[in-house]
């Protein structure tokens, strides 16, 4: 599996699958989330819904990954995923990797070669972009995911991206 780092707007990406870093109530939020819900248009929020009234009515655990359209979006689907808050007491990195693999998995299952991430769970939800950049290229290369080739960071700052470029220098 090819993976890079960049400094990009991840709802740009022409790729098969871009991950929200969303909340547990797919609803919509901040930072990559509402930017992510603002340029796929209403539909995605309708679909949302639609999986919170049917399969997901206590919302998406910490760690699990579920797909919908990508709508608007360059992307063919948007994997969701929702990160470990820190300042909620959920350190465990284990769980931030899980963002990662299982985000993988169903990127996967859609037949995706192509999948985004952003820094999921650096910013707002306390963690250092050192120590998500570290579990989230750790999970990535350790995936038992096969179908997708190709794995970009998608970054919103410098500091990210350089947090990023050292990881998979490693």
């Amino acid at each position: 599996m090819d993976l890079d780092a960049r400094l990009a707007d991840i709802t740009t990406l022409r790729v098969d699958a871009i991950v929200n870093a969303a909340n547990s109530a797919l609803l919509g939020g901040g930072g990559v989330d509402g930017a992510i819900h603002a340029a796929a248009g209403p539909r995605l929020l309708e679909e949302c819904r639609e999986l919170r009234r049917t399969t997901l009515p206590d919302g998406l655990p910490v760690g699990d990954a579920v797909a919908t359209g990508a709508y608007d979006l360059p992307a063919r689907w948007v994997v969701h995923t929702v990160g470990p808050n820190r300042h909620r007491g959920q350190t465990d990195p284990a769980l931030l990797a899980s963002c990662f693999t299982r985000s993988l998995d169903v990127a996967a299952g859609l037949g995706a070669l192509t999948v985004a991430f952003p820094a999921i769970s650096a910013g707002v939800y306390g963690w250092d972009v050192d120590d998500v950049a570290r579990v989230a290229v750790e999970a990535v290369r350790t995936s038992t995911a096969t179908g997708p080739t190709s794995v970009t960071f998608a970054l919103a700052s410098p500091r990210a991206l350089a947090a990023f470029e050292a990881a998979l220098a490693r």
